[in-house]
């Protein structure tokens, strides 16, 4: 019998079900939608009211592009935020038009390229530090002392706060992120218990604590002239002439702990992993350490972080003779975009030489694309450029745990053991 024939439709496919993310078996799924449904209405459990997947690359990147048709001011994660709640939270990424691109003018300069130059010795320092730390041990979680540790400090660093803040950070953006996920989450999102937290992002108490933390940090910087983020939050007014009020303050503090550490922690561990499962393109980066700049690139393509972000349609439309509802959620599956085999040539294929990488880990060519990825790419290519010539030998020596989320693409635990060269 054909796989087709023992497989249910592609229509049947459910994207809101955490158990294929959570087992890894999701990526033949993303497969079938792309031949088969590539608009996929995918219902949802009440109250949720079900969303268009977007599984091929090139529809992807036609949605991401056209914050006109399709909106981010509804929210970006499939969570659907009851009216009365929506401005209390909004953050930069549910903004759209001019007060986006003031907010993100805000700190855009502070993420350039240019900007971030400045950081490399420092930030080749702290790479160092984690990088002995963890060899050190010889056997070791890789997330817990390598993937984790780094994108924190660094962080912590640009925030401006002690080194022992490290793991409060870390451990909100776990509560946060990982609100489907009970090893993490304080209330898990599905819960009835998480209505009393509707008002919070995430649906997670841990906001409160973010928050509470950036408001001191807040009310100890304001009217200073310090070069911390927080500061320049503080001290800044948007070009658009409007200061940011407390609440846009609280979101976007929250914005900067959660999107600082998950995403390039999750690529770093995927990263390795892949290395792990592929000795080949681990001893050829070692022969030719100038090619990890390009492989960062597939680092970032393959992990794919995030697995997706919503959208909402401001009008009816057609795509792909599917007809899209005014209201309806539009959700882009950039993990699936990330495996287009018309975009990319065998794509379950990790190749560290792969050029073009036209991936969409950060968005593509959107309003809202990725502002933190100049600094993503540097810590990526900084903690592959210290830890690579160190290796003599590594190997997996435990189960690999992921992250229970159909948002972030995460592994909770990688046990290694390193031989030193």
């Amino acid at each position: 019998m054909t796989d087709t024939a023992i497989s249910p439709p592609a229509t049947a496919i459910d994207l809101a079900d955490l158990d294929v993310f959570e087992q890894g078996t999701v990526w033949p799924l993303f497969d079938r939608l792309r031949r088969e449904d590539p608009v996929h209405w995918n219902p949802e459990p009440a109250p949720n009211a079900g969303f268009w997947a977007i599984t091929r690359h090139e529809d992807i990147v036609a949605v991401d592009r056209d914050a006109e048709t399709f909106t981010s001011t509804n929210f970006v994660n499939l969570e659907e935020v009851d009216d009365d709640l929506i401005e209390v939270r909004r953050s930069i990424l549910e903004s759209d038009g001019t007060r986006h691109r003031a907010l993100r003018k805000l700190m855009q300069r502070d993420f350039g390229g240019q900007t971030l130059l400045k950081y490399e010795d420092f930030l080749r320092g702290l790479t160092q530090t984690t990088v002995d730390a963890a060899l050190a041990k010889g056997e070791f979680d890789f997330v817990k002392e390598v993937s984790a540790d780094f994108p924190i400090r660094v962080l912590a660093r640009m925030l401006d706060v002690p080194d022992e803040d490290t793991g409060r950070l870390i451990d909100w953006g776990n509560r946060m992120i990982g609100n489907t996920d009970p090893d993490y989450a304080d209330v898990l999102l599905e819960h009835a218990d998480s209505e009393q937290y509707k008002h919070l992002p995430f649906r997670s108490p841990a906001a409160l604590e973010v928050f509470a933390y950036g408001r001191e940090l807040a009310r100890q910087r304001r009217g200073g002239d310090g070069e911390d983020l927080v500061s320049k939050l503080v001290n800044r007014v948007p070009v658009d002439g409007e200061p940011l009020t407390a609440t846009e303050f609280d979101n976007y503090f929250l914005l900067l702990v959660v999107a600082g550490n998950e995403t390039t922690r999750h690529t770093i561990t995927h990263s390795m992993l892949a290395l792990l499962r592929n000795p080949d393109q681990l001893a050829l980066l070692q022969q030719r350490p100038e090619l990890i700049p390009t492989a960062v690139e597939e680092m970032l393509r393959w992990a794919s972080p995030v697995y997706h972000f919503r959208r909402t349609a401001t009008r009816d439309v057609e795509l792909r003779g599917r007809r899209i509802r005014a209201g309806d959620k539009v959700v882009m599956w950039f993990a699936s975009g990330n495996r287009d085999e018309e975009v990319f040539a065998d794509p379950y294929r990790f190749d560290v030489t792969r050029t073009p990488n036209d991936h969409v880990s950060f968005g593509k060519g959107s309003p809202h694309f990725c502002l933190g990825n100049n600094l993503a790419r540097l810590e990526i290519r900084l903690m592959f450029e210290t830890l690579l010539p160190r290796i003599g030998r590594a190997e997996l020596v435990g189960d690999v745990r992921r992250v229970r989320s159909n948002f972030v693409n995460g592994i909770k635990t990688l046990p290694v053991r390193v031989t030193e060269r």
